[in-house]
């Protein structure tokens, strides 16, 4: 029990971010949201920005070998 109190304390949201859009930015993501039937705009920017991150980091990893 005690390693599951530590675990959700670790995962815990306590970094705020926050970020401003243009007019056109808003309208795209308003569009998106409505058109995908999506509720929690906050876990999905949450998720996409994390994604992108995480599939960057997957790019940029060094391999044996080029596949140029």
């Amino acid at each position: 029990m005690k390693k599951k109190i530590q675990r959700d304390e670790q995962m815990k949201r306590v970094h705020r971010q926050s970020f401003l859009l243009n007019t056109h930015e808003m309208r795209a993501v308003d569009s998106y949201c409505k058109k995908y039937k999506i509720n929690n705009r906050s876990r999905f920017i949450r998720e996409t920005l994390v994604s992108a991150i995480l599939k960057k980091f997957e790019d940029d990893h060094p391999t044996l070998f080029d596949l140029e």
